[in-house]
């Protein structure tokens, strides 16, 4: 072969290299974007069969130098510039995987080897097709293989160096092969890791060797023996103590220490029914007890002989696994709950402070313009609501589970059934809220709203309980008073005191002066009506056949309303009568003559008469 037909050929490798070596970059871009773990050990797979194409090149140029003669000095250049760049190249691809191995190894799971007992060591990458999992399962049945068959001295068990890969091997046997791949995950190279690995399954080997013996076996057999007597000695005493000891305990106790449960005046369980409660519970806690020594009891067992020891294991863990998650999960969770502490701490002073307010505003100690001390117990609730509201949120994301899907969807559902089924809560309670800041009325004050006349007894968030005059209590929703026009009759009395007012309709026959002096005398006559400002009296109207007299008095009781009504019309009637007054509204032209009188007989003259008829007739004259 001539130089030039040597020298294409190199070229026309080096350009296809060339070529090849920029697909570890794009791949590279494409696993950084992504979190698939197999997608980037694919990406190694690929740079690792680029990079031994790259090393047959660079092995073919090498020999072609060597074929050079000195002579051809330009040809040799262009050789050595060519082995300089895939040099280049397989040092960039090598950072390249030395990057992505670093990233996968925050994510990536080991599989273990375990040949007899221990964990011997752990794989993470894989050769070619075979995946981590797959390598580890065929490294442990080789060294299980070896094991059984025949035990090696350890002498006879050989390290190899291949280039690619460096292998462990007995009698012409492959055990393993520690890669490219394995190295850069170890930062180690390949024949350290190999001869690191050797005396850690030498160690295991001795374990094997020591524990299948004759005498290790009846060793076994004899431990086997006294674990089961003395599981057995414990389950006998167990019972022994529950049957003579705690039972008669509990029976003895009957009427002493044990006397019933109650909660205030309610029995929940009398003397029988609470020894017959404590005589199950103790049952219970003995078989518990027995199953937890029988469940110990099965595992170390198993324990005891190597070949079942798996068995073992996995009983144990079945306890275990769930005890040690449970506890690294705790004690992970430790910064989050000091966080969480914190927070609520800083919340429950926080609201300790403001309840300190609280009181200070309602005692009036202390004073704020234009805010009124009924105003600072609900201000208070409102503020803690919203205090507590936003401690909620604040602590939402360190709680155990707060990520999870199932936390979320059930806060999500049991948002929709709030929101669906509490539109009429909610609209009672900001009616509530806006009748505290209003201030509409007070316990105790009588009030009116609509057809409902009492005294209010009791306010809360949703509802007003009312109290008639006729000892009714009414239960008002807050949002029909929001809704409502409302009547307090006890504001005024802390003014110029209510004015109640009743109407007389008197006919025209009777001096309108007359009638004014006997309603004032009336008001002024009733226990609860005050002198002053002074009754007085409005014509409201001038009907066809009476004149109706609005009487107006003013009271500083109002709830005592209807006692002062009946009180005010009783001395109405009395003065009226005795100012010869008749209380009538008369439609038409009564005949008086013959008639009795309408006012009562006690308040007529002892002479009085009934009147006779009259009849007046005219005569006219014939002139007329």
């Amino acid at each position: 072969m001539t130089m030039r037909k040597i020298f294409i050929l190199g070229f026309f490798l080096f350009t296809l290299s060339s070529l090849l070596a920029q697909e570890p970059d794009s791949a590279r871009v494409d696993s950084t974007n992504t979190e698939n773990i197999l997608g980037t050990l694919e990406l190694i797979r690929k740079s690792d069969s680029i990079r031994l194409a790259d090393s047959l090149q660079k092995e073919f140029l090498q020999r072609q130098l060597q074929d050079l003669q000195s002579t051809e000095t330009s040809k040799r250049k262009e050789l050595e510039n060519a082995l300089a760049q895939i040099s280049s190249k397989d040092s960039l691809n090598k950072s390249l995987l030395k990057a992505e191995i670093d990233s996968l190894k925050k994510a990536s799971k080991g599989f273990p080897v375990i040949a007899y007992k221990d964990t011997l060591f752990y794989i993470y990458t894989k050769i070619g097709s075979v995946s981590p999992s797959e390598r580890s399962k065929v490294v442990t049945t080789r060294l299980k293989t070896l094991y059984k068959g025949f035990l090696p001295q350890v002498d006879s068990i050989v390290i190899s160096d291949y280039g690619q890969t460096v292998d462990m091997s007995w009698n012409g046997q492959t055990i393993l092969s520690v890669t490219e791949l394995d190295a850069m995950w170890y930062d180690r190279e390949k024949l350290e890791i190999a001869q690191s690995l050797l005396p850690i399954i030498k160690a295991d080997m001795d374990i094997y060797k020591k524990e299948q013996s004759w005498l290790s076996w009846a060793k076994d057999i004899g431990l086997m023996i006294l674990v089961f007597l003395l599981q057995f000695g414990l389950v006998y005493v167990v019972n022994w103590a529950f049957r003579t000891k705690v039972n008669p305990y509990i029976l003895e106790g009957k009427g002493t220490l044990f006397t019933g449960f109650k909660i205030k005046d309610f029995e929940v369980l009398d003397e029988d029914r609470l020894i017959h409660l404590l005589l199950v519970l103790s049952k219970a806690v003995r078989y518990f007890i027995n199953a937890v020594q029988l469940y110990l009891t099965i595992p170390l067992l198993f324990s005891i002989f190597p070949p079942t020891r798996w068995i073992a294991e996995t009983l144990f863990g079945y306890v275990l696994d769930p005890v040690k998650n449970t506890a690294v999960s705790f004690f992970n969770y430790i910064p989050d709950l000091i966080t969480v502490i914190v927070i609520i701490l800083i919340t429950r002073y926080l609201l300790k402070f403001l309840l300190f307010l609280t009181e200070e505003i309602s005692n009036e100690n202390l004073k704020l313009s234009g805010f009124y001390p009924d105003w600072a117990k609900p201000t208070y609730n409102i503020v803690k609501v919203l205090v507590y509201a936003f401690m909620f949120v604040v602590i939402f994301p360190y709680l155990p589970g707060s990520n999870s899907p199932v936390f979320q969807g059930v806060s999500v559902f049991l948002g929709i059934i709030f929101s669906l089924g509490s539109s009429s809560v909610i609209s009672n309670m900001v009616a509530g809220l806006v009748m505290t800041y209003m201030r509409p009325f007070q316990i105790g004050d009588r009030i009116k709203i609509g057809d409902i006349v009492g005294d209010v007894i009791e306010r809360t968030p949703f509802v007003t309980r009312i109290k008639t005059p006729k000892q009714e209590y009414i239960t008002v929703p807050n949002s029909n008073i929001l809704s409502n026009n409302v009547v307090n009759y006890s504001t005024s009395k802390e003014r110029d005191g209510i004015i109640l007012h009743t109407t007389v309709t008197i006919g025209y026959d009777v001096p309108w002066r007359k009638v004014h002096e006997a309603l004032i005398e009336s008001a002024l006559r009733t226990t609860d009506i005050n002198n002053e400002p002074k009754p007085f009296v409005l014509q409201t109207s001038l009907d066809d056949f009476y004149v109706s007299y609005e009487l107006n008095a003013y009271s500083d009781d109002p709830n005592e309303q209807a006692g002062i009504y009946s009180e005010l019309h009783q001395h109405i009637q009395d003065v009226f009568f005795e100012s010869d007054i008749e209380i009538l509204s008369p439609h038409y032209r009564a005949a008086r003559d013959g008639n009795m009188t309408t006012i009562p007989a006690n308040y007529l003259p002892k002479d009085y008469v009934v009147p006779s008829f009259r009849v007046e007739h005219t005569h006219k004259s014939k002139k007329e």
